[in-house]
């Protein structure tokens, strides 16, 4: 009985720290499509630009409902209003990214920036396509 509980421990065990270096992937990978396809309009920092481009930073947008930010990402979106501040600068649609860009991009947004959110999958994009 010891045995299969210490070997269940450490099936457990691995399978977390596979999850954890995963999303640490993720996340790397994210920051690049960012840099390239985000940065401009939503800065640096995720702090967007007043008016124009709304923050990243701890918005429900991006801490919400995953199916919802990954439509956002995928057919765009225009005249947004955050905590009765609007923003006119429309957001293009991103989805000539791949699944997998989409995924580790919107990763990296939910935990950066001061967020802490779950990570996204490429198979969560697939089905939201």
């Amino acid at each position: 009985m010891q045995k299969i509980v210490i070997t269940a421990t450490l099936l457990l065990v691995s399978t977390l720290v596979r999850a954890q270096k995963a999303t640490k992937d993720a996340i790397q990978k994210g920051k690049v499509v960012f840099e390239q396809n985000c940065l401009v309009c939503h800065q640096v920092d995720g702090s967007g630009v007043p008016h124009l481009n709304p923050p990243l930073i701890k918005t429900s947008f991006v801490l919400g409902d995953k199916k919802k930010l990954i439509g956002i990402v995928l057919k765009g979106l225009s005249d947004v209003e955050i905590d009765g501040e609007s923003y006119s600068n429309p957001m293009p649609s991103m989805n000539f990214l791949s699944d997998e860009d989409i995924a580790n991009v919107l990763t990296y947004v939910r935990n950066s920036f001061t967020n802490k959110g779950s990570a996204v999958t490429a198979a969560e994009v697939k089905a939201a396509r």
